[in-house]
């Protein structure tokens, strides 16, 4: 399994937009080693969750601390950290950059494949993998939006990376793409990472943390962790 360490890793960002200023933390300090293979994230909107997920990564870096996954940190590693942790947005739509989804899978192969048929060959069997193939030459815009998380899933997969962080991923999906993307990350191979508004999904994890004004503020069992969420919402 992969592990994630934060070691008083902290977010800050400038008040005034100016670097050498007045500065707001957005997170931290978190001190936290992850490696469970389903951990869940949950917390209100703007209490820091997108933000802790972009460290995992190295999309966001902190401004204070270390993040490290399997011993690689995130700011002097940044590229291979990045082949190890594939990131999904909220929006997949955001993520799909290429007109069609088998060019995106074949362009997430390039650099394991470096002869385009190949890449043909490895992207046809990801497309089957994810039961794709046959939405791969339509338009990313064409596909419903569970057709189109499940292929931006299958371009950021394709590499076979240790750790898969998800954003909010079934915000935009009704409940029936909803359930066949939980079915899809229950057979994944790779540790999970994902932020989510789902309490019945948050329950579906060996660890969730609750995170709250830029603190976590509970590190457990899933169960207690919606309870202390639900405390935190429903206090006047």
């Amino acid at each position: 399994m992969t592990e994630v360490r934060l070691d008083g890793a902290t977010v800050t960002v400038p008040v005034d937009g100016s670097p050498g200023g007045r500065a707001r933390t957005i997170l931290g300090p978190v001190d936290l080693v992850l490696t469970q293979s389903r951990v869940t994230v949950i917390g209100a909107n703007g209490s820091g969750k997108s933000t802790l997920l972009r460290l995992l990564n190295g999309l966001v870096t902190p401004t204070s601390g270390t993040v490290s996954v399997d011993g690689l940190d995130t700011v002097r590693h940044g590229a291979r950290v990045r082949r190890r942790v594939a990131f999904a947005f909220t929006d997949p739509i955001s993520q799909l950059v290429m007109p069609t989804g088998r060019e995106d899978v074949e362009l997430s192969l390039r650099r394991l494949h470096r002869s385009r048929t190949q890449r043909r060959v490895a992207a046809e069997q990801v497309l089957e993998r994810f039961g794709m193939v046959r939405h791969a030459d339509q338009s990313v815009y064409d596909l419903s939006g569970g057709e189109r998380q499940l292929m931006a899933l299958a371009a950021v997969l394709a590499t076979e990376p240790g750790l898969l962080v998800l954003d909010e991923p079934t915000t935009l999906l009704d409940r029936r793409n909803t359930l066949r993307l939980r079915a899809l990350l229950d057979s994944l191979p790779q540790s999970v990472v994902l932020a989510t508004h789902d309490l019945d999904l948050a329950l579906a994890a060996d660890r969730s943390l609750v995170v709250d004004e830029g603190r976590v503020v509970f590190d457990g069992e899933p169960a207690a962790a919606v309870e202390h969420y639900i405390g935190l919402t429903d206090a006047p």
